[in-house]
């Protein structure tokens, strides 16, 4: 179980102090914000996550600002080839042998204001593609954000899952769901990476 502190748009003096009591592990909705934090909160055993809405001609700028050192970035918010392709791009262009790790973002609710993929083929085709032509990324699993309230929105992340490691006969993937507000019901239902922001801060 990974637990990602949502830090979004928290002073760094507060980053700081969830690091004394450790945290090691942040998540930051915007590009420029995380690019800014990582400068300031400069350890060497921090890792962040992007989870926020990522535009194709951001990537450079995002996996720059951990360069070389791309393994102490994952983007949970893969939602199109195009991107995932960017940031293939971003990090062939780093001189590293490590790869970045990404996450395919589903949307299990089907409401119109989240982003992601459609559960099923839409879900299995993108980390198809990423396993097969996006040698700099490393696919460590998927994840949703869900209807507020609505616990099925695991279960059918759950499915997605089980459906992409049979597609592309691999072990297994991980599944980042869950929130401040229902974290324990997403670990309950098999979540390996839960986003806890508001409950922490």
């Amino acid at each position: 179980m990974r637990l990602v502190a949502v830090s979004e748009t928290k002073p760094i003096e507060m980053l700081e102090s969830a690091y004394t009591a450790g945290c090691r592990i942040f998540g930051e909705n915007y590009m420029q914000e995380l690019v800014e934090k990582v400068e300031k909160l400069d350890k060497p055993d921090i890792q962040w996550h992007f989870i926020g809405g990522l535009q194709s001609n951001k990537c450079k700028a995002l996996v720059d600002a951990v360069a070389p050192n791309v393994d102490k970035l994952t983007v949970e918010t893969v939602a199109s080839t195009e991107l995932a392709s960017k940031l293939n791009t971003a990090v062939s262009k780093i001189e590293t042998e490590e790869r970045l790790k990404v996450f395919v973002q589903v949307n299990t609710s089907g409401e119109d204001s989240k982003n992601g993929v459609e559960p099923g083929d839409e879900c299995v085709d993108l980390c198809r593609y990423i396993s097969s032509e996006c040698p700099k990324l490393q696919l460590q699993g998927i994840m949703t954000i869900g209807a507020v309230g609505d616990v099925g929105c695991f279960e059918i992340l759950s499915r997605c899952r089980d459906e992409v490691v049979a597609a592309l006969d691999i072990p297994t993937l991980e599944l980042s769901m869950g929130m401040s507000d229902d974290f324990e019901e997403a670990i309950a239902a098999g979540a390996t990476n839960v986003r806890v922001g508001s409950t922490i801060f």
